[in-house]
């Protein structure tokens, strides 16, 4: 069977990296009986300098994109809609702010290193509904805590880490490296270190790319 290396360039205040991650899913599931996907999931901020108490959300976009309050909601239903079809649920009214999402990071580096098989992806996923579903502070120990409790792992040493600078030095190495790769917007996803992909693209063009790499 053939194999392929994805890493998934992402932050978990970012939308699109949702509808991404489960149109990529979607499109993994289709080709499981021909290929072996290795999915890795790789730290990028939006906003690295969002202090900790975060911004309202429709001002950030707004001055951030340039957008009138009109186009943020118009914006934020596309995605919404855009979510349903992949089955994720955006609750759009109950994400009023956007947060500093560092420490987020941290845990899914550690959650490669130290994790069972699946747990960083459940843990990706864990945090990504914590946040757009309900709501919560992706900066608040408590709330990713729960997150991790969520994915099955092991909590107590998830607080130690948040209680520490373990793994920051790792995690910024690793966002200098991507940036320094170009990549300057997410998802972006990365096929055995050389094809990229943007954005929150279809299920069928996920597996396109996949099939394509494989047959190569």
């Amino acid at each position: 069977m053939k194999s392929i290396k994805i890493d998934f360039v992402s932050d978990i205040a970012c939308p699109w990296c949702a509808v991404g991650l489960a149109a990529l899913e979607q499109a993994i599931d289709s080709v499981k009986e021909e290929v072996q996907v290795e999915l890795h999931f790789q730290p990028f901020e939006l906003n690295p300098a969002m202090p900790p108490e975060g911004q309202d959300i429709v001002e950030h976009l707004s001055q951030k994109y340039q957008m009138t309050t009109e186009q943020v909601a118009q914006n934020q239903e596309h995605i919404r809609q855009r979510g349903a079809e992949v089955g994720f649920t955006f609750n759009m009214e109950g994400r009023k702010r956007t947060y500093n999402t560092f420490d987020a990071h941290r845990l899914l580096h550690w959650a490669e290193l130290e994790g069972q098989p699946g747990q960083q992806q459940g843990l990706k996923w864990a945090l990504l509904e914590a946040y757009f579903t309900l709501g919560q502070n992706p900066s608040d120990h408590a709330d990713l805590l729960a997150a991790v409790k969520k994915a099955g792992m092991d909590v107590e040493r998830a607080s130690a880490i948040l209680a520490s600078d373990e793994y920051s030095a790792e995690v910024r190495k690793s966002e200098q490296h991507y940036q320094s790769q170009g990549i300057h917007s997410v998802p972006s996803i990365i096929f055995n270190g050389q094809h990229l992909l943007q954005g929150g693209q279809p299920a069928a063009m996920f597996e396109q790319a996949i099939r394509q790499l494989a047959a190569a």
